[in-house]
């Protein structure tokens, strides 16, 4: 089976190619994302997704990469990753008692064939009203800084989550059904991986 790489430092998203018993060595991305482009929510996660798996691409002969870049929609605005306290209070605040989506983007590429695959999942996540002080604990915790939209579905951000629909795992960064499915195209069988892990 050929090295699979993962394009990116984030734990959530080695923890949950983890949990599904992928094999895989990580490489960081050098690439600047650019989130003031002008393209669809959907359209740009791909964008960002595929420039990610290029990059590393060219530094792995014979692997298959994987890229993602989770971002946060709504009202024709998105969100990446707040980085500052300002920016993650002026996030949720516009998050606050509303729907939003959270799009993925991600990206397969086969660096022997040149194959490659780039797509999309869309999860639509409904907020309770948020208080000025549950912000602000929020946010003096340091958790939003990192976080795509400026919240951690899967940390204290449980706690201003309504209802979703669609993949949670999106949520927390990474589509693992259809992500799994294009790897299968890719030659990756997780039956032998499964098999392994139980003998093991």
């Amino acid at each position: 089976m050929k090295i699979i790489i993962l394009a990116s430092q984030s734990p959530r998203r080695k923890d949950l190619l983890e949990q599904i018993g992928l094999e895989f060595e990580i490489d960081p991305s050098n690439y600047e994302e650019d989130m003031s482009l002008k393209m669809e929510p959907s359209k740009l996660a791909e964008f960002l997704s595929l420039g990610k798996a290029k990059d590393v691409a060219q530094r792995h002969k014979d692997s298959i990469i994987i890229s993602a870049d989770t971002i946060v929609a709504i009202d024709g605005e998105v969100f990446g990753k707040p980085k500052t306290p300002e920016r993650a209070k002026y996030m949720l605040k516009k998050l606050s008692g509303r729907v939003h989506f959270v799009i993925t983007g991600f990206t397969v590429i086969d660096t022997e064939t040149q194959k490659q695959i780039v797509k999309s999942v869309e999860t639509k996540v409904y907020f309770k009203n948020l208080s000025e002080q549950e912000i602000d604990i929020y946010v003096a915790s340091g958790e939003p800084l990192d976080k795509g939209g400026g919240y951690a579905i899967q940390g204290m951000a449980a706690l201003f989550v309504e209802k979703i629909e669609g993949d949670y795992f999106n949520i927390v960064g990474l589509p693992v059904l259809a992500l799994a499915t294009e790897l299968k195209n890719f030659g990756v069988s997780f039956d032998k991986i499964k098999s392994s892990k139980l003998n093991g």
